[in-house]
């Protein structure tokens, strides 16, 4: 299976990237070496195009881009292809718990990113949604207000790290958008090797014919994977990717 695999897939946070945003040489050169042995590298991050496209142009062309957890994807020309908003009178409901709870949010929108510290202007209702998180310190708020998220069929629940909680409409994640991409490009998601570390990665991680964690992931994800690589900060990435091209 390793010596088939025709597009990598890569979380960004964690991942990718080191704990100063950068993406080392290192993982770079690899991300090289895999586009000239004819691999599609595709960004599948929590971000928004807007915070990630400065290393996307760094990386070179990519055929797809998947961001804010699946929510939406570009294609090379960073045209949108695909999007997934969350529904407004959802976005209400969150914004209430929020309210209850008296915890940090923050949300990405087709109008721009907005957090407790950079409020959005007006209603809801003024704003599409395409995400809303949560970051709570306290364990026992988390896991009351996760309680309540997990009672709505609505909401598809992650996280990026262990304190913050991710929210997309329910279908919406990495796996599902790399469906997309796999079929547009015709493959197979036994074709995908995905990398990250994770809840926002499980999905892909699952469903690709080669799921990589990190050396640095959370637990779960560890034990979902097919194997465990180097951490974000040992280019762990690029050990991912030589692996697979030594089979080439």
């Amino acid at each position: 299976m390793t010596n088939d695999i025709k597009l990598i897939a890569l979380d960004m946070d964690g991942t990718l990237v080191n704990h100063d945003g950068e993406v080392s040489a290192e993982n770079e050169k690899a991300i090289q070496s895999a586009k000239e042995n004819g691999i599609h590298v595709v960004l599948s991050t929590g971000r928004s195009l807007l915070t990630c496209r400065d290393i996307s142009d760094s990386l070179g062309r990519s055929s797809y881009i998947v961001t804010v957890n699946g929510g939406e994807i570009y294609d090379h020309d960073y045209n949108l292809v695909d999007s997934t908003l969350l529904e407004r009178e959802l976005v209400k409901q969150l914004w209430t718990l929020k309210e209850e709870h008296n915890v940090h949010f923050w949300s990405s929108t087709t109008q721009g990113l907005f957090n407790s510290k950079k409020p959005f202007d007006g209603e809801i209702d003024q704003y599409e949604w395409l995400k809303f998180g949560f970051d709570i310190q306290d364990d026992e708020v988390r896991q009351v207000v996760l309680d309540e998220l997990r009672s709505n069929e609505a909401f598809e629940i992650t996280n990026s790290n262990p304190t913050n909680i991710e929210i997309n409409p329910a279908g919406v994640n990495k796996a599902a958008a790399l469906l997309k991409v796999c079929n547009w490009l015709d493959l197979s998601m036994k074709q995908v090797m995905a990398v990250g570390d994770s809840m926002n990665d499980l999905a892909m991680i699952r469903e690709a014919g080669i799921g990589v964690a990190m050396g640095n992931a959370q637990e779960i994800i560890k034990k979902e994977a097919d194997w465990v690589t180097g951490f974000n900060t040992d280019h762990g990435v690029a050990q991912a990717i030589e692996r697979v091209l030594s089979f080439k």
